[in-house]
């Protein structure tokens, strides 16, 4: 009898100026996941974080660089150069405990979920946090998100997620930023695919190190990014809306004019009947815009589906 092919686990650790706390997260890694290997990718950090992460002596542990800026951009990396059966993501911060590693990875490789996300949101941590607009973003996103993917997702912008080998091949990540949690979550919301959240015990980062989110400046994007996304994953019902404006305004200017007609048989306001008539034509084509978008989109994400389905890893 054949011995059963051991399962490969990649722990993705984006590091950003880590220097304080990335020989711990690393060790607490390979502590929860023995058979795990951690890939370290250092994305430009000007302090020891990389000769830190290279001092760690263990062969399961590879390091590598990212030189394009941004989470996004060391996330799309990884998931484009490492091949595994089971991927577990975490900031290299310190503040995602890696205790509940091994139930996430084994919510991925024994039960078959695509994605398993590290849910803070619903812990004491969150409901006691002073920095108020984070919460207030955090619940901001995870409202709109979910209003428009339909979705019940507790905690969209989480960085401690795990991934099949399905979710990573197939995922297009395009954002650079902070805003790539949110577009994996939108991604999978769209594609119906199977989701797990498990409560975490996220904690503060220790003294001396520096978050490297901007509260607004992130904040913004990632409301662009749900923006765009939603534009892009539901034309039908994103050009819908502009179409029930320009409609709405169309039948504003409309109606004085149909009613001085009625009243004396003339129309005096020729300017004001152009304007109606213009809004009418810009409903009118928002709407086809938009029908003609979600079918290309529907075909699409039939397509997906498929190539997931008959994917295989190798």
């Amino acid at each position: 009898m054949l011995p059963k092919k051991t399962r490969e686990i990649a722990v993705l650790l984006p590091c950003y100026n880590e220097e304080q706390t990335v020989e711990k997260v690393i060790r607490d890694f390979l502590a929860a996941l023995p058979t795990a290997t951690i890939y370290v990718y250092n994305n430009n950090s000007t302090d020891r974080t990389e000769e830190i992460a290279r001092s760690v002596d263990d062969a399961r542990v590879v390091v590598r660089r990212e030189y394009r800026q941004g989470k996004g951009s060391v996330v799309r990396s990884m998931f484009r150069d490492i091949d595994a059966d089971c991927y577990l993501m975490a900031d290299a911060d310190d503040t995602y405990p890696a205790e509940h590693a091994p139930e996430m990875v084994a919510a991925v490789l024994d039960v078959g979920f695509d994605m398993v996300i590290g849910d803070r949101l619903s812990t004491p941590y969150y409901t006691e946090n002073k920095r108020r607009f984070h919460n207030v973003g955090n619940r901001l996103v995870k409202r709109l998100v979910n209003r428009l993917f339909g979705g019940s997702v507790k905690d969209i912008m989480t960085g401690y997620r795990a991934f099949s080998y399905d979710f990573v091949k197939s995922v297009p990540i395009l954002s650079d930023g902070f805003e790539v949690e949110t577009e994996m979550t939108i991604h999978a919301l769209d594609k119906r695919l199977h989701l797990k959240e498990i409560p975490i015990r996220y904690r503060d980062r220790p003294a001396g190190s520096v978050s490297k989110l901007h509260t607004v400046r992130d904040g913004l994007r990632v409301l662009g990014t749900v923006f765009f996304m939603f534009r892009d994953y539901r034309p039908q019902r994103f050009f819908g809306a502009f179409s029930a404006l320009f409609g709405l305004a169309g039948v504003g200017f409309f109606l004085p004019v149909l009613i001085e007609y009625f009243r004396t048989g003339l129309v005096p306001r020729i300017p004001t009947l152009i304007v109606s008539v213009l809004f009418f034509l810009a409903a009118l084509l928002s709407f086809a815009v938009g029908s003609i978008l979600e079918v290309i989109i529907k075909k699409d994400r039939q397509a997906a589906m498929v190539d997931v389905a008959n994917r295989k890893r190798p």
